[in-house]
C-alpha cells in the first residue's frame, strides 16, 4: 500500500514539474517576444509637418549609436526629454511632438537601441544607459539647463524615466501610463500562473515602484481610468509611493490615445505643472 502511495505521489510530482517547466518556458518566451516591439521604418519626419529639426546621433556609455530629433519651440517654457514606449519608433510620436512644440516646449526624442535608426538590441540595462546618454547629450552637447528639462516617460518609457530621475536632482518628471513593476504587469498578463512562479522566472524588473520613493523632483503622474493595457490601479500605486512634491492627473481614453481624447486639457495640465514648479 505504501509503495503504491509513494508511486502515486512521485507521478503527481513529475506532472507538477512538467507543468511548471512548461509554464516557465511560456513566460520566458513571452518575456523575450512581448516586451520590445521595435520598428526600423521612419514613417514621417518633423519637416513633413512643417517643423524644423536637428537629426542627431550620439553614443551611449557602452558605445551604441542612437538616433534622436531635437525640435526647438519659440520662447520655450522648458525642454521635454521624451522616453517613448515599447513599440514602433520616434516617427510614431509625431502628433505628440507637434502638440507640445506648439505649446512652447522644446522637444528631444530618441530611439532606444534596436529601434528606428538606432543601433544595437534592446535590454533593460541597455535602455537605462540610453536614457542617461540622452540626458547627458541634452545638457552637455546642446547646453540645455537641467532646471529646464522635463523627463517625460510614456508607458515602458515611464519606468525608465524613473530610473533616470534617481540619478539627477534638477528638473521635472512626468510619468504617463507607467506600470509599478514588470512583476506586477506579469500578474496582469498571466493571471492563471502562480505569483511565486512568475517572480522566479521573469528576469526583467523595470521596478518603478521602489525607485519612485527616492525621487525628489516634482512629479506629475498621469494615468487614464480607461487604460486597457496598464491598469489604472498601478498608476495610483506609483502616486501613493511617490514622495512630495507630486500631482496626479486622471485622464480618460485608451492607453495610446488618452492625450488626444482631450488634448487641450492634457497639455494645459502639463504646462501648468511645469510653470508652477518653475517658480518654486
Amino acid at each position: 500500500m505504501l509503495v503504491v502511495i509513494l508511486k502515486s505521489l512521485g507521478f503527481v510530482l513529475i506532472i507538477i514539474l512538467i507543468i511548471g517547466g512548461l509554464l516557465s518556458a511560456y513566460i520566458k518566451y513571452y518575456e523575450k517576444k512581448a516586451i520590445y516591439f521595435p520598428s526600423p521604418f521612419i514613417e514621417v519626419k518633423p519637416k513633413d509637418i512643417g517643423l524644423e529639426y536637428q537629426d542627431i546621433y550620439f553614443l551611449t556609455s557602452d558605445g551604441v549609436k542612437l538616433n534622436a530629433w531635437f525640435i526647438e519651440a519659440q520662447n520655450p517654457v522648458a525642454t521635454i526629454l521624451f522616453l517613448h514606449g515599447n513599440a514602433g519608433n520616434i516617427s510614431q510620436r509625431i502628433e505628440l511632438i507637434e502638440l507640445l512644440v506648439k505649446e512652447s516646449f522644446n522637444f528631444f526624442i530618441f530611439d532606444w537601441r534596436g529601434y528606428g535608426k538606432s543601433q544595437g538590441f534592446p535590454s533593460e540595462k541597455g535602455l537605462y544607459k540610453d536614457a542617461l546618454a540622452s540626458y547627458e547629450y541634452l545638457t552637455k552637447k546642446l547646453g540645455i539647463s537641467p532646471e529646464k528639462i522635463v523627463i517625460y516617460g510614456k508607458s515602458l518609457g515611464a519606468n525608465i524615466a524613473c530610473d533616470l530621475a534617481t540619478k539627477i536632482n534638477k528638473g521635472f518628471l512626468i510619468i504617463d501610463s507607467g506600470f509599478s513593476s514588470a512583476q506586477d504587469m506579469a500578474k496582469v498578463v498571466f493571471p492563471f500562473i502562480p505569483s511565486f512562479l512568475v517572480r522566479w522566472v521573469i528576469s526583467v524588473k523595470f521596478d518603478a515602484l521602489s525607485k519612485i520613493k527616492e525621487i525628489a523632483l516634482p512629479k506629475l503622474i498621469i494615468h487614464s481610468k480607461d487604460d486597457e493595457i496598464v491598469p489604472f490601479e498601478q498608476g495610483e500605486k506609483l502616486f501613493r509611493e511617490a514622495k512630495e512634491p507630486k500631482e496626479f492627473f486622471v485622464a480618460r481614453g485608451s492607453h495610446n490615445q488618452a492625450i488626444f481624447n482631450n488634448p487641450e486639457l492634457f497639455i494645459s495640465r502639463i504646462k501648468t505643472f511645469v510653470l508652477n514648479y518653475s517658480n518654486k
